[in-house]
């Protein structure tokens, strides 16, 4: 069990790093970066921390974090941007035309102009490296970065109810309420900023059934995976 909580550990993340004006100055990342693209309940946290922990003990010099909903603080602090939009920077497809006229005729931001400041953020953090970035198309965002790896979560039905009653507290209705309505908003969110099937396997490098494997052989696969890919790096001397 972790002692702080992911937001700290980000907080963290970022504080190391912005005071290291080497890492700032040079392209060259310190360490690789994960994406995961999930379903709905396959366990991308649970994972996610899981190879943290891996990652620190390879090397206990490097600062990981894992950016999921943190992400949406990390936005606002670097764009200074008002809290109450918060709201907005979900995996949700919103009306663009409304939210445009918006920014043109009251001044707000626009959902694409949201949009724009995530994926900055998050090819920023991709650059830094030794981070791993759940959802929000960060797998196409970073796709270009030399330190970069994708993994889609996926699992049976029946194992991701569980895993959201168990997390949720909710019965099984509630739970497959929960997953249709979630797998939408992330599918229309990669289809409509990044003209992008959220299921197509060649956007990944690694795609992994979550409920064929406990969430510890699940990271034991994908840190097998990133080995192998960047055994010929210095990330984890």
């Amino acid at each position: 069990m972790t002692t702080i909580g992911s937001f700290e550990k980000a907080k963290l993340y970022i504080e190391s790093h912005s005071t290291d004006k080497e890492v700032k100055h040079k392209r060259t990342p310190s360490g690789p970066c994960i994406t995961i693209s999930r379903e709905t309940g396959a366990r991308a946290d649970k994972i996610s921390e899981l190879l943290i922990g891996i990652f620190q003990k390879l090397n206990n010099r490097a600062h990981w974090a894992v950016f999921d909903k943190n992400l949406i603080e990390k936005v606002i602090q670097d764009h200074h941007l008002p809290e109450t939009l918060s709201r907005l920077m979900e995996e949700k497809r919103y009306p663009s035309m409304n939210s445009i006229l918006n920014e043109l005729l009251a001044g707000q931001l626009s959902v694409w102009t949201l949009v724009h400041k995530t994926t900055r953020t998050i090819f920023e953090l991709g650059q830094i490296g030794n981070v791993i970035i759940i959802g929000r198309g960060a797998n196409i965002i970073t796709s270009n970065l030399s330190n970069s790896y994708h993994v889609r979560l996926v699992a049976p039905i029946d194992s991701r109810v569980l895993h959201i009653q168990n997390l949720l507290n909710c019965d099984r209705k509630e739970a497959l309420d929960h997953i249709k309505r979630e797998d939408a908003d992330r599918r229309e969110y990669l289809l409509n900023y990044f003209h992008k099937d959220i299921s197509d396997p060649l956007l990944y490098n690694l795609i992994i059934n979550t409920g064929l494997h406990s969430n510890e052989e699940c990271a034991e696969i994908i840190k097998t995976g990133l080995l192998k890919k960047f055994s010929s790096s210095s990330f984890f001397d």
